[in-house]
């Protein structure tokens, strides 16, 4: 991907980052539910935004770097919501799920620098 194109992909990162944000921390009854199980859906939405950003800027270790603290902070944040409370398990999954979208962006980067070899044996 080129750098120009890469840059559209902020737009959906940014409103990914923004629905999570008001999906923790707005009024609950306005909420929009996936029909999982919330341990699930916190992490399908950090594995994908880690994913999104991962192919934005592709320095997964950075990313990730970035987004734990974001992750486990917006957990945190529910504590001074009137309607929530803050929640260790769910803190984790988010933290586990953006390690691993890292972890297997990293494997993809590297995996495609890596110049292609021959058989290292004789004929």
């Amino acid at each position: 991907m080129t750098g120009g194109s890469r840059r559209w992909l902020w737009v959906p990162f940014v409103l990914l980052g923004a629905w999570l944000v008001y999906a923790a921390l707005g009024p609950e009854d306005w909420q929009i539910r996936l029909g999982l199980h919330w341990l699930a859906e916190h992490a399908l939405a950090f594995f994908v935004l880690t994913v999104l950003a991962c192919i934005a800027y592709p320095r997964p270790m950075i990313v990730a770097g970035l987004l734990l603290p974001f992750a486990v902070g917006l957990e945190a944040a529910q504590a001074l919501t009137p309607d929530r409370t803050a929640d260790v398990a769910t803190a984790l999954a988010a933290a586990a799920s953006v390690s691993l979208a890292a972890l297997l962006a990293d494997l993809v980067l590297v995996r495609r620098k890596r110049p292609e070899t021959g058989p290292s044996g004789p004929p």
